[in-house]
């Protein structure tokens, strides 16, 4: 198997590279590495990343969006800052919720603004006491004449206090799972940030829906589809968790390679002993192989073979495989790996920031048995 990138690959990458060197890092580092960004600097990185067609990666030309193949949306998103990463990637993947979702007044309704970025959206499938099974969603939608009245709390969700539309997965009066597009001018609800410890200039944040009134037109999908578009979602998004991780362990390595070759101790380089260099070698084993099982699980989506094992195996494997790589660059480190002046403190707590999302590690574990075994053990 050739792993060399195109050419077509490599401009991609180069053109990524250029981006977020140009329009993204300075608007991060201008703002309080420990705070949410203002709503306007999140528009201005992402409307950049626009630029390259990441909104609309997975929606075909013909409806505005850019088909890119996986593995180059993955080639593009290893390069993708993680604060900017856990804001582009669930507004992308809803926007793919909202094509492969909805029906053809709804898309051109909402997803021009959405694909350019001038509006952001996300999607609201977690509540507080459901997680990794979204079938046992509480929120209720009951129909009320031309409106739809929208009451229940959602948790954890990714842009949820600067988002302008919200693809809510909601339970109807029959009980069966359905989702409902929110925009928030004309039903306004609301949210509240969460403090995390990591990613903080994010977004991420608990919505509230108390008998919010939804134009009835703006129920979307057909009857039980709710699951179906939701997987579509994840098999991608895991492996892209998987490469924003690796781009966290990438910087861990740099830093310990470079620290290694000037720091001195008992009259020799750091990187002259044998268990640095071990180290080293660790890191590097840990983050190429989370590397290629994410490109493995995105190569296999573009081949169209079934990937719900791959993708959640990539996404476990590279983040926890990439969290001890980093852990070990604060080793070499020293003292200096605990300061916060150098920030691997920061990538410790980044990178512990992608463990839940779109799977917790058991879960995504039980998901991998179920395609070895063809038993599902989480579920009867």
């Amino acid at each position: 198997m050739d792993f060399t990138l195109s050419e077509e690959q490599a401009m991609m990458v180069d053109a990524a590279k250029r981006m977020v060197e140009t329009r993204i890092e300075p608007v991060l580092k201008a703002n309080p590495a420990d705070r949410a960004l203002p709503k306007s600097e999140v528009l201005k990185i992402m409307q950049a990343a626009a630029d390259l067609g990441i909104p609309g990666a997975r929606i075909p030309e013909d409806a505005g969006g850019t088909a890119m193949r996986a593995l180059d949306y993955g080639l593009i998103h290893e390069h993708i800052p993680a604060n900017l990463a856990l804001m582009l990637q669930p507004h992308e993947a809803t926007t793919m919720r909202f094509y492969y979702g909805c029906n053809e007044e709804q898309r051109e309704r909402f997803l021009p603004d959405l694909l350019s970025c001038q509006r952001i959206c996300c999607s609201a499938i977690t509540e507080p006491d459901v997680g990794s099974n979204p079938r046992e969603v509480t929120t209720r939608v009951v129909e009320d004449g031309d409106w739809l009245v929208l009451t229940g709390r959602k948790m954890w969700i990714s842009n949820a206090p600067v988002c302008d539309v919200m693809n809510v997965t909601c339970r109807d009066s029959a009980g069966k799972v359905v989702r409902v597009l929110v925009d928030r001018q004309e039903s306004p609800f609301e949210t509240r940030e969460i403090q995390t410890i990591g990613l903080r200039q994010s977004h991420l944040g608990e919505v509230v829906f108390n008998d919010v009134r939804v134009p009835r037109q703006n129920l979307c999908g057909e009857d039980g589809d709710a699951q179906k578009i939701h997987t579509l979602a994840w098999n991608t998004n895991r492996p892209l968790i998987g490469l924003t991780a690796v781009n966290l362990a990438q910087k861990a390595l740099d830093a310990a390679r470079e620290y290694a070759g000037i720091r001195k101790q008992f009259g020799r380089p750091l990187g002259a002993f044998q268990l640095i260099q071990n180290d080293l070698a660790e890191m590097e084993t840990l983050i190429t192989a989370s590397r290629l099982v994410c490109y493995n699980a995105l190569a296999a989506l573009d081949r169209g073979e079934r990937t719900n094992g791959l993708a959640a195996m990539a996404k476990r494997y590279a983040v926890d495989s990439c969290d001890r790589a980093i852990a070990l660059a604060m080793r070499i480190h020293g003292a200096m790996g605990l300061s916060t002046e150098l920030g691997l403190e920061q990538l410790a707590r980044d990178v512990r920031m992608l463990t839940i999302p779109d799977g917790a590690p058991s879960i995504l574990a039980l998901i991998q048995g179920r395609e070895l075994t063809g038993i599902a053990a989480f579920r009867g």
